[in-house]
C-alpha cells in the first residue's frame, strides 16, 4: 500500500527539522572560525548544483499545444515565481550566485554549466539535479513525477545544509529568495502554496500515483545526499581531512615536478603518485619532515618561503589552499588519524533506478521526420525531441529565413538599414504614429462580411493558439532571468495570461471561435492538425514559430526580430479595425482588445521588444567591432520582416534551395 502524500509530507517535515538540527549543531559546537569558514564553504558548495537551478525543472512544462491548460498554467505561475519574471538576474538560482559571489565561491558558477569544473564540488553532488534536469527535457513523460518531486523539495523548503550558512551568515542574502518554499514577495502566495495548489487541483487518483513517486524518488535521494553531505562536514571539522583532500586533488600535477625531492627516503613525486588514492601515508610523513613545524604555521616553509615570491612554489597554491595547510599544520600534534574518505550516496532504489534509465535512455531510434506541414505542426508542439524532429525543424527555419532575406531592401516597412546608439524606441513611436494614419486611412475600406471575418479567424486559429510559440526556448532557466531574455520570458508570460486562465490568449480565442459556432479538436490533437476545416497554408507560419522557438541560442537575433515585428504588428491599427469588424457581427473584442493594450509602444510588449533588441546589441563586446554588430543586426532585421516573408515564386524557391542545402549540410 502507497504512503499516501500527506504522510509523506509530515514525514519530510520532521526530517528536515532534526537534519537542520545536526547540521547548524555541526557550528554550535565548534569554538574556532577557520572550522566555521570551513563548515560554510563545504555546505554552500555542496548545494550549488542544485540551488543553482532551483526550480529549473519546471522549465519545459508549458509548450504551445498545452498553454491552455490549467495544471499548466499553474505550473508556469510557479515557474515564473522562481525566476523572478520581469526581473533582470532576479531568479532563485541568481541569488544563490550573489551568495556563492560574497562567499567568495563562485569561480566557477557563471555560467552555470562550468561547475562541473570545480574540483571542489564531488560528483555525487549532481545527482539530483542532474537527473531531474534530464526529466525537465521529457515533460510529456515525466510531469506527474516532477511535480511530486517539486513538492517535496519545497515542503522541505532552505536545504538542511544550507540552514547551517544562514545560521553563521543571516543577513549575507535574501535567504527567502533561495527558500523554493517561500514566496519571492510579501503578497504573493508561497513557492509551497503554489506547489501544492497543482497537486490539489490538477491530477486523478492514477496521476496522483506518479505524484507520490516523484515524492519519493526526491526525497529518498535528498536523504541519502544530505546523509552523505553530513558525513563530510563531521569529518572536514578534522583539519587533517581537508589537508588529505588537497593531496589528493593536487597530486596527480604535483608528480611531475618532484622526482628530486626526498621525504623518508623517496621521491616525492612517488608518494604523490600513491597519494592520488590514499594520501594518508604521505600526510603522516610530512607531518614529520623540515616542512611543517607542527602547530606553528608562520614558521613552516611549506607555507612561508617555498610559496614566498621567491620561493620554488610561488602561486602552486591558491589562498584557499593555503588556509587549509595552515589550519592543518596548526592543529599538529593535537590529533591527526587517518583522513576518511566520504562515500558516494547509496545506490539509488528502484524508483530512482527505473527513473534514471527511462531519462538516459533517450529516444529509442532517430524518429520519423514530418511528412507534411500539418504533421509537423503536430509533432513540433511537443517539448521531446528526437533527431529528426530536430532536423526537420531547423531546416524549415534556414529556408523561412532565406525566403525572408529576399529582396527585403526593397520593403517599406522593414527596420532601419543601421542600429544606432539611440536605440529603437523613436523608429517604434514613428511606427505606432504610421499603424495609425493606416488606420484612419482606412475608414473608408468596406468590412468583410460575416463569413469572411469567420473565415479569417478560422484560419489564424493555428498560429493564434500556440500564441508565443516563437519565444518558447526562453522558459530555459538559463534564459529566463539572463539581461536578454528576461523581456522575452515576462512576453511569454503575458501571452499566456500570467497563468490566469481568463487571461489566457489561447482560451480566450476558443471563446471567440465559440460563438461563431466553430468548435476545433484540442491544439496538440493531431485531429486539430488534420481537421479539414484549415487550409495547409494556415500552418505555414506557425510551423516556423514552433521550429526557431527551439533554437533560442543559435537564432536569438532572429527571434529578437521576430518578437519584435509580431509585437507591433497590430497595434494602433490592425487591431481597432478588427474590433470593429468583430462588433459589428455581435462577437467579443477581448482578444484584440487586450493585445491593443498590452503590445503598447510606450511600456508594452512593443517596447520591450525594442528594449531586447537594444539590449543584446548593445552587449555584443566592443572587441567584435562594428562588423559584428551590422552582422547582427542584418540578422534581426531578416527575423523582424519573417513575420511576413514575400510570398512570390523566387522568394519560395529560395526557401526550397535553403533547405535543401540546410538538409545536405546535416548529411555531411
Amino acid at each position: 500500500m502507497p504512503t499516501p502524500l500527506d504522510e509523506l509530507r509530515n514525514e519530510a517535515v520532521r526530517w528536515c527539522a532534526a537534519e537542520a538540527g545536526r547540521f547548524e549543531g555541526l557550528v554550535s559546537s565548534s569554538a574556532d572560525p577557520l572550522t566555521t569558514d570551513s563548515l560554510v564553504r563545504r555546505a554552500a558548495l555542496a548545494a550549488a548544483p542544485l540551488a543553482l537551478r532551483s526550480g529549473a525543472w519546471l522549465q519545459w512544462q508549458s509548450a504551445p499545444g498545452n498553454a491552455d491548460d490549467e495544471t499548466v498554467l499553474r505550473i508556469l505561475t510557479l515557474y515564473a515565481s522562481d525566476v523572478g519574471v520581469g526581473r533582470p538576474q532576479d531568479s532563485r538560482g541568481s541569488v544563490y550566485l550573489s551568495l556563492l559571489r560574497q562567499l567568495h565561491l563562485s569561480e566557477h558558477a557563471a555560467p552555470v554549466a562550468r561547475l562541473v569544473h570545480d574540483p571542489r564540488v564531488a560528483d555525487h553532488h549532481f545527482y539530483l539535479p542532474a537527473t531531474l534536469l534530464a526529466m525537465s527535457r521529457r515533460p510529456e513523460d515525466f510531469r506527474p513525477e516532477l511535480v511530486g518531486a517539486d513538492l517535496c523539495l519545497r515542503t522541505v523548503g532552505l536545504l538542511p545544509a544550507l540552514r547551517l550558512v544562514r545560521q553563521v551568515h543571516p543577513q549575507l542574502v535574501d535567504w527567502t529568495a533561495i527558500d523554493p518554499s517561500a514566496a519571492r514577495a510579501g503578497d504573493e502566495p508561497s513557492g509551497l502554496q503554489l506547489s501544492l495548489a497543482i497537486v490539489e487541483h490538477g491530477y486523478d487518483d492514477g496521476e496522483l500515483a506518479r505524484v507520490r513517486t516523484g515524492f519519493q524518488w526526491a526525497f529518498t535521494v535528498l536523504k541519502r545526499w544530505s546523509g552523505s553531505l553530513f558525513a563530510e562536514l563531521d569529518n572536514a571539522r578534522d583539519p587533517a581531512y581537508e589537508m588529505a583532500e588537497l593531496l589528493r586533488h593536487r597530486a596527480r600535477e604535483g608528480a611531475v615536478y618532484h622526482q628530486v625531492f626526498a621525504i623518508a627516503g623517496r621521491s616525492l613525486s612517488d608518494w604523490l603518485q600513491d597519494a592520488r588514492t590514499d594520501p594518508s601515508e604521505l600526510l603522516a610523513e610530512l607531518a614529520k619532515s623540515r616542512l611543517v613545524k607542527p602547530g606553528r604555521s608562520a614558521d613552516s616553509p611549506l607555507v612561508n618561503g617555498l610559496v614566498s615570491e621567491r620561493g620554488p612554489m610561488f602561486r602552486v597554491f591558491s589562498p584557499a589552499d593555503l588556509l587549509v595547510i595552515r589550519r592543518w599544520i596548526d592543529s599538529l600534534p593535537t590529533r591527526q588519524p587517518e583522513p576518511e574518505t566520504p562515500k558516494a550516496a547509496a545506490e539509488a532504489d528502484a524508483v530512482s533506478a527505473k527513473l534514471l534509465a527511462t531519462v538516459m535512455a533517450g529516444p529509442v531510434d532517430e524518429g520519423r521526420a514530418p511528412g507534411d506541414i500539418r504533421e509537423a505542426y503536430h509533432l513540433l508542439q511537443q517539448r521531446t525531441d528526437t533527431p529528426a524532429i530536430r532536423r526537420y525543424a531547423l531546416d524549415y527555419v534556414r529556408g523561412w529565413l532565406a525566403r525572408s532575406r529576399h529582396r527585403m531592401a526593397s520593403d517599406p516597412q522593414r527596420l532601419p538599414e543601421v542600429w544606432g546608439r539611440e536605440g529603437l524606441r523613436p523608429w517604434l513611436v514613428e511606427q505606432h504614429d504610421r499603424q495609425g494614419r493606416d488606420f484612419e486611412e482606412s475608414a473608408t475600406t468596406p468590412m468583410p462580411t460575416r463569413e469572411e471575418l469567420i473565415d479569417s479567424t478560422v484560419q489564424l486559429a493555428p498560429l493564434t493558439l500556440i500564441d508565443g510559440a516563437w519565444l518558447q526556448g526562453f522558459t530555459d532557466y538559463e534564459h529566463a532571468a539572463s539581461e536578454q531574455g528576461y523581456f522575452l520570458f515576462e512576453t511569454y508570460w503575458d501571452e499566456l495570461g500570467n497563468g490566469v486562465p481568463r487571461l489566457n490568449h489561447p482560451l480566450i480565442y476558443r471563446q471567440v471561435l465559440a460563438e461563431m459556432d466553430i468548435k476545433v479538436p484540442p491544439t496538440a490533437s493531431r485531429e486539430f492538425a488534420m481537421w479539414d476545416g484549415f487550409r495547409d497554408e494556415s500552418f505555414e507560419l506557425p510551423v516556423y514559430w514552433l521550429s526557431i522557438g527551439r533554437f533560442p541560442r543559435t537564432f536569438m537575433p532572429e527571434i529578437l526580430g521576430l518578437n519584435l515585428a509580431m509585437e507591433l504588428s497590430g497595434v494602433g491599427g490592425t487591431y481597432r479595425r478588427a474590433r470593429q469588424a468583430l462588433k459589428k457581427y455581435g462577437f467579443s473584442t477581448k482578444f484584440v482588445d487586450i493585445h491593443n493594450t498590452i503590445d503598447n509602444v510606450a511600456t508594452g510588449h512593443s517596447a520591450w521588444a525594442a528594449d531586447a533588441v537594444d539590449t543584446y546589441l548593445a552587449s555584443l563586446p566592443v572587441s567584435h567591432g562594428a562588423g559584428a554588430v551590422a552582422e547582427v543586426w542584418e540578422r534581426v532585421r531578416t527575423g523582424f520582416r519573417s513575420l511576413n516573408p514575400p510570398s512570390g515564386l523566387l522568394a519560395r524557391r529560395a526557401f526550397r534551395r535553403a533547405r535543401k542545402a540546410s538538409r545536405s549540410l546535416a548529411a555531411i
